[in-house]
């Protein structure tokens, strides 16, 4: 349908959502179903010893008490992406056996008749605990001689990284000035409004097992849980479910992935866990934490001249199945848009005694542009020039794409395919009016109010591979279904596939179904995350779609005896142009289409096309974040006065979505910024196991008004219709702006902001004494 791409549509997931008739994993009920809890350790770090369950199995309407005895040997939970040797000593086994390494790891699963059963026979567990040492501090857990959480490694130190361009040292030597800063981002996590769950069936008979509340990447988990069980994958069939909230940190695979299934499996009946917030706080993906020490040289007029950086990533207490992959983002990525030619980035990879981490929406970028863009700000200050002017004497120009950075990721050597940034950056500050908010600023701080301008600008990674599988078929009532091997996570994602199929057929979307997450309709997929629906779902049903159109056309110009270039596809029929008359229904096709009539020389019967999108290399999306904010010198209360986001997606299928993604990424940037921190004290227990300390930003913290400026000034040459990815765009850049912006705030107190969150005591604690960031 002519126009479908680039509207705003109302989204196809909507109706079922709002009016109560979605389906989440804790809406399932099974005939004789059961209920699991976990017990979970208590220490950062300790040696098991004898446990007793004897007294949990004796309590009526429990049926069985698993530890890692009753397991067997079972394999440990592989990496997904970016495996190494040097990992393999540090991945997570289902069920502790020898020794428990965070608060929160698994160590028994209780299988009863209730939840509630099963939680009070938790507490009938008895389990010998010799407490250790524990490594909590990644700085000094990286040391010689700190409590070792994995003998096989030698030490704390999972992995070295190394990225290097150019001259660095020589370039430092010579540079007019030169700045040296720590900046610290806090241990935070992604915190959807539904937790994880499952539910897992066996079919003894079949020998089929089905589980229910899979997510973000079904096709991988299938096959993990395979190889764990060593049960043949076709007989294991996963199924998505409504998802309340992704961001990176739901539909891994972790411990529980394993255990429910296995108990179903075991006991012959349905299993149902659902993990409550405390549990999620302490036993899902952390992520984040990182500590900078970085040195920028630059010449008197702000050009960057060398960038060096040496920063601790802590990855908690083992390595899950993001491996490494966020700090190797961190140190590709960290040199933005500016031309920076001699860069070195070091990294330490740490494991500490706190839950494990993995990936949280824009990973690894969330921190490396707080880190650049204070340091821009930091050089601006030293050298008495305006922020915005030092960024426009260093952003890589449009001529200069494609760009190499320097650094690599996930496989992929960094090269920007596309880009303007100047351009959106001036659209940032248009759209803020730069400098009518100075002026604004300059009379309100006459007043004794401290109002600050903050910037921020990000380069993102979108689009990764390496392919995705799509299939499009025109069913026996002439009805069309788009099977998809990515996942929903809330994103869109039926929606916008609808749109891009629709273009094609000539249908509205709304007449359009879209399936996913179900590996028994859709045999292929890799999944839901980096962004990649647009791009690489997208191609695939942009292909697949181009294809049974062409199919379609050939059919019909057969049956109508007419050349297919004459013909018009529209509205569910094929016409002859200037001869409506002259038609066919979809359903006259597909069932023109059926095996056993006749078709046109070299066409397979039914009306279906598949494809494979491939995509071998990695989209560069970017914007800017312009942050105008207010602090309560007496309370360090931040106030959010007015925010814009400009940001190049190459083409948006819909724009309404893609705003929607800018904005709900913001919220979380918000919280990160200035609220959310997972807080452990000095023996390595986790504070912040509630939503009355951890602090998550509501409506009415996130600024009513946001501009969302959608860019579409550079379509990247990777993707037919030239979209970008805009999941992670809406929240990578924030912290940096509203840092920018707060440190602009207090200026006239002389503190330096280098630390997340900016929460009201860190910042009156910087107010009071300058010297503390």
């Amino acid at each position: 349908m002519a126009g479908l791409i680039g509207a705003s549509i109302k989204r196809k997931e909507d109706p079922r959502l709002l009016t109560g008739r979605g389906r989440y994993v804790a809406d399932l009920r099974l005939p004789g179903m059961l209920h699991a809890a976990v017990l979970r350790s208590p220490h950062p770090h300790a040696r098991l010893r004898a446990t007793d369950a004897s007294a949990a199995r004796a309590l009526p309407g429990v049926v069985a008490v698993i530890t890692a005895r009753d397991l067997g040997p079972v394999g440990r939970i592989p990496v997904r992406l970016g495996p190494r040797p040097s990992l393999e000593a540090c991945l997570q086994p289902p069920l502790a056996s020898d020794r428990v390494r965070y608060v929160g790891e698994p160590i028994a699963v209780v299988v009863a008749a209730s939840r509630y059963l099963a939680e009070d026979a938790l507490e009938r567990i008895t389990v010998g605990y010799e407490p250790l040492q524990a490594a909590v501090d990644a700085r000094l857990a990286a040391e010689a001689g700190a409590p070792a959480l994995h003998e096989a490694l030698g030490g704390n130190v999972v992995e070295r990284l190394l990225t290097q361009s150019g001259d660095v040292a020589g370039a430092l030597a010579a540079a007019d000035r030169r700045i040296r800063e720590r900046f610290v981002v806090q241990r935070h996590t992604g915190v959807p409004m539904e937790t994880r769950g499952l539910v897992a069936a066996y079919d003894a008979g079949t020998r089929l097992l089905t589980v229910w509340g899979v997510a973000k990447v079904p096709h991988w988990n299938r096959r993990v849980l395979a190889e764990l069980l060593d049960h043949p994958e076709h007989l294991i069939r996963v199924v998505e479910l409504e998802v309340g909230g992704g961001f990176g940190v739901r539909g891994e695979f972790y411990p529980e992935d394993l255990l429910v299934p296995w108990a179903a499996m075991r006991l012959g009946r349905p299993v149902q866990w659902v993990e409550d917030r405390r549990e999620h706080l302490m036993a899902a993906n952390h992520s984040r934490e990182q500590l900078h020490d970085v040195e920028i040289g630059v010449r008197r007029d702000g050009t960057i001249l060398a960038l060096h950086d040496r920063f601790l990533a802590d990855l908690g207490a083992y390595i899950r199945t993001h491996g490494v992959i966020v700090p190797e983002l961190t140190a590709a990525l960290l040199p933005g848009p500016y031309r920076i030619r001699n860069y070195r980035c070091e990294v330490l990879c740490v494991l500490t005694n706190k839950t494990p981490t993995g990936t949280y929406r824009g990973p690894g970028r969330f921190e490396g542009t707080f880190v650049r863009e204070r340091l821009v700000d930091m050089v601006a200050g030293a050298l008495g020039l305006d922020p915005a002017e030092v960024r426009r004497r260093n952003f890589i120009q449009p001529e200069e794409m494609p760009y190499e950075v320097g650094g690599a990721a996930l496989g992929q050597p960094t090269v920007y395919d596309c880009g303007n940034y100047p351009g959106a950056f001036e659209t940032a500050l248009a759209a803020i009016d730069y400098k009518a908010v100075r002026e604004e600023q300059a009379a309100a701080r006459r007043q004794g109010r401290h109002l600050g301008i903050g910037l921020g600008c990000v380069v993102e990674k979108a689009g990764l591979g390496p392919w995705e599988y799509a299939r499009v078929e025109v069913d026996g009532s002439g009805q069309v279904t788009v099977y998809s091997g990515a996942a929903s996570v809330g994103q869109g994602l039926e929606t916008t596939l609808a749109q891009i199929c629709g273009e094609e057929l000539g249908l509205p979307a709304e007449a359009i179904t879209v399936i996913h997450g179900d590996s028994a309709l859709v045999p292929f997929g890799i999944g839901a995350f980096a962004s990649r629906g647009a791009m690489v779902a997208g191609g695939a049903v942009l292909e697949a779609s181009r294809r049974l159109r062409a199919k379609i056309l050939a059919l019909a110009a057969r049956l109508l005896e007419a050349r297919g270039d004459d013909l018009v596809l529209d509205h569910g029929r094929v016409h002859v142009r200037g001869a409506p008359g002259r038609a066919l229904s979809l359903r006259d096709l597909a069932r023109a289409a059926a095996p056993g009539q006749p078709l046109p020389p070299g066409m397979e019967p039914g009306l279906s096309a598949q494809h494979f999108f491939e995509a071998p290399r990695m989209s560069y999306p970017y914007g800017t974040h312009a942050a105008v904010v207010e602090v309560d010198a007496e309370t360090g209360q931040v106030a959010l006065l007015k925010y814009v986001i400009a940001y190049d997606v190459g083409r948006a299928i819909n724009p309404a979505i893609v705003a929607g993604q800018f904005v709900g990424g913001l919220a979380q940037g918000i919280g990160g910024a200035l609220y959310e921190e997972l807080v452990y004290d000095a023996d390595g227990q986790l504070l912040t196991t509630t939503f009355m300390d951890y602090l998550l930003p509501t409506a009415m913290e996130t600024p009513a008004g946001v501009v969302a400026k959608i860019l579409e000034e550079t379509p990247t040459p990777l993707h037919p219709l030239g979209s970008k990815g805009a999941g992670e765009g809406g929240s990578s850049g924030a912290g940096a702006a509203i840092a920018n912006a707060v440190a602009d705030a207090l200026a006239p107190f002389g503190v330096v902001v280098n630390a997340l969150p900016l929460s009201p005591d860190r910042l009156l604690r910087l107010i009071l004494n300058p010297g503390s960031g």
